[in-house]
């Protein structure tokens, strides 16, 4: 089994390498004057037409990449363990800068995105010296300067199509390919948000250019004009404006308090892919396909997902208003700690869907998982109310959940650092701690957990910290401390009342409701490489058939070059064609080999049964002198100091973990929280923290 590990990394490396080496190539004098008229020979056949070259040279590695990771990543795929043997990270896991608007940037990060601008300047300096230099196409008979200001325009849309290539990886939620290099898509948003101001700006750019050089050759209403043989400018202004509305809503003012302008602006991604690719034409599509197709099997897959109704078991109202929801799942759907669930409730809003945490851990928890919602925005308001009202059962639909691949836990020490609800990811940490506990020769880390709330009934959250029914003999290896802040009181309430205690609601079954499950049930990563690679070798047959019995008899029998438009709107519709298709199968295959564990788990939802706490945090510290019916609960009470008043003094907390030999440090909260750690653990004055932040701010 290692050695096939061994052999599909050095495959997928080898792949890699030579992706980017043709990236570096492409724009260079000779790969366009020597190796493409060879290429051409061989790869631009009478079954691929013009876009063979870059089909071959730049589609089909990554796409095998992504079936190999599939295989990769289920042959990986393992429990959590805590060996001392662990690799601590080197130097390009550290944080290099903390700095607005990029945030928190380590070296590894810093050293990529230095060799992606190295990238981006290499090839429009070729770009420009081939325009300058070698072939300068002058068609309007414009002055030279006029000439090469149009050939620049042109080139910077170049430049801006490689950060396409790139584009989707980020976004798509299931993707193999970023955990290859320790990445998931909530970790990775970052990228996306950069790429798309890239592309975007550098597009701008490309159309501002060409409006001022039609504007001087006296041809403004080339803006307009829709070639049937060559590039159709129309097209390309379509995408232009549908792309500005994107990148303009798409700034932090209306991500964070414009929601729905955002969203519902950003659903136009379809529209802008097909004008972009009617623009760039199918030989130049083949060069971006592979981020594209994936993300589209992604979208189909999580469709089919959502198509099923989730078991909401029970919800908890906690004293800050803030919600727990428990669905059912099945025993085979396994996750990692910091994991996200997406929630769609019909009733409030039938496009949105939107991200929470998961606090359950799926080794501890195998037949339920629990999200945490805060209380804020319309969306959570309108779900608070339904969930307090009446109502004795709710439609909900489910994606995921999406985390990483595997999640390290091997430190002496760890030091979780939350402000406010940012505590959520880290209850899933300890409540995989706690599972890892029951395995007597696992050695645990001793786990400081530093949680600041502005008011004191938020401390109810940590009511969350240990599941309902666990025993005193499960958390007895567990060596947790937790320093908890009140910022906005300075002393605690006098009387709690009843109305802030925590309250639990149960939810009626309903016929329709099925436990959250893999979208392709057992080994659903290696089902996801059976759609991809089928999906793929299906569109590859599709072209070829289409090209050689369809386009290349038109342009051989009538003399007539068959239409530039046309050809990219059969890729886009046969590649849409074989993931619908592809994916459908496999789904439904899947499915009804699953149906009768289906049935089982279905049944076991029905009769689902959970232990209501006996107490709550909102008591706890306020009625201390009675005595807590619950003994883990009242375990967590004497862990806990709680201070008032106060904000946490960070740097002194991580510098007194300095004795330690691997300290781990995790923060989730307010940026301002983020950057102040990140800081400190990139200072060099405590060499042995080892910073991660978790941060779900879309």
């Amino acid at each position: 089994m290692e050695n096939m590990r061994s052999l599909l990394k050095m495959s997928m490396v080898v792949l890699f390498l030579g992706w980017i080496f043709i990236w570096i190539m492409i724009s260079t004098n000779l790969f366009k004057s020597t190796w493409t008229p060879k290429l051409a020979k061989y790869l631009n056949t009478t079954y691929f037409g013009p876009q063979g070259i870059n089909l071959v040279l730049l589609t089909v590695p990554m796409m095998f990449i992504a079936v190999l990771s599939c295989v990769y990543l289920h042959i990986q795929k393992k429990p959590t363990q805590t060996q001392r043997e662990r690799k601590v990270k080197g130097k390009m896991g550290r944080v290099m800068m903390v700095m607005n608007p990029l945030g928190i940037v380590t070296a590894t990060e810093l050293t990529f995105s230095l060799l992606f601008v190295a990238l981006l300047t290499w090839a429009l300096s070729n770009y420009l010296y081939l325009s300058y230099h070698v072939s300068l196409h002058n068609h309007d008979n414009a002055k030279i300067w006029q000439a090469k200001f149009r050939a620049f325009g042109l080139r910077i849309g170049y430049v801006g199509h490689i950060c396409w290539a790139f584009l989707f990886f980020p976004v798509t939620r299931a993707s193999t390919i970023l955990p290859l290099v320790g990445l998931t898509s909530e970790s990775s948003i970052k990228y996306h948000i950069w790429l798309g101001h890239i592309s975007n700006f550098l597009f701008l750019v490309h159309t501002v250019v060409f409006l001022i050089y039609w504007a001087m050759v006296n041809k403004l209403m080339e803006t307009f004009a829709w070639n049937p043989t060559y590039v159709p400018n129309l097209a390309g202004t379509i995408a232009m404006v549908i792309g500005i509305a994107m990148w303009v809503t798409s700034l932090p003012f209306f991500r964070r308090k414009k929601f729905e302008i955002f969203f519902y602006t950003h659903q136009l991604y379809g529209l802008y892919i097909v004008f972009y690719v009617i623009h760039v034409g199918d030989s130049w599509f083949c060069m971006i396909l592979p981020n594209i197709f994936l993300f589209f099997i992604d979208r189909y897959l999580r469709f089919l997902q959502s198509t099923k109704r989730s078991r909401l078991v029970s919800a908890r109202i906690l004293p800050s208003d803030n919600l727990e929801l428990t669905f059912a799942k099945t025993p085979g759907l396994q996750y990692t700690p910091t994991s996200i669930l997406f929630l769609h409730v019909p009733s409030i809003s039938k496009l949105q869907w939107h991200p929470f945490t998961i606090t359950s851990s799926s080794n501890l928890e195998k037949d339920t998982l629990s999200v945490v919602i805060r209380r804020q925005g319309s969306w959570t308001e309108k779900l608070y109310t339904h969930i307090s009202s009446s109502l004795d059962s709710l439609e909900v639909s489910t994606e995921g959940p999406y985390g990483p691949n595997s999640f390290d836990l091997r430190y002496d020490s760890l030091i979780l650092v939350s402000g406010g609800s940012g505590i959520t990811p880290f209850i899933s940490v300890i409540r995989e701690l706690i599972f890892m506990s029951q395995n007597q020769s696992t050695k645990l880390p001793n786990v400081l957990l530093v949680c600041a709330f502005k008011h004191y009934h938020d401390l109810a959250f940590l009511d969350l910290i240990f599941p309902s029914d666990i025993s005193v003999s499960d958390i007895s290896r567990l060596n947790l401390r937790i320093e908890a802040y009140v910022t906005k009181e300075d002393k605690k309430p006098e009387t709690t009342d009843d109305h802030r205690l925590l309250k639990t609601k149960w939810f009626k079954p309903q016929p329709l409701d099925s436990p959250i499950s893999p979208v392709l049930g057992p080994n659903n990563l290696l089902w996801l490489g059976v759609v991809i690679l089928s999906s793929f070798v299906m569109f590859l047959l599709l072209i070829a058939i289409v090209t050689r019995y369809y386009i290349y008899p038109v342009d051989r029998n009538t003399g007539k070059i068959y239409n530039f438009s046309y050809r990219a709107l059969w890729d886009m519709f046969l590649g849409c064609v074989c993931i619908f298709v592809s994916s459908s199968i496999v789904f439904l295959w899947r499915k009804k080999q699953n149906k009768e564990g289906d049935k089982e788990s279905k049944k076991q939802v029905q009769s689902v049964d959970f232990q209501t706490p006996t107490s709550s945090p909102g008591s706890w510290f306020s009625n201390q002198e009675r005595e807590l019916e619950s003994v883990p609960y009242q375990s967590i009470v004497e862990a806990t100091s709680v201070h008032f008043g106060s904000k946490p003094n960070l740097k002194k907390i991580l510098f007194e973990a300095e004795g330690s030999e691997d300290v781990g440090v995790m923060v989730c909260g307010p940026r301002k929280m983020r950057h102040e750690v990140a800081k400190i653990c990139s200072s060099g004055l405590a060499k042995n923290l080892h910073f991660e932040a978790i941060s779900f701010n879309w």
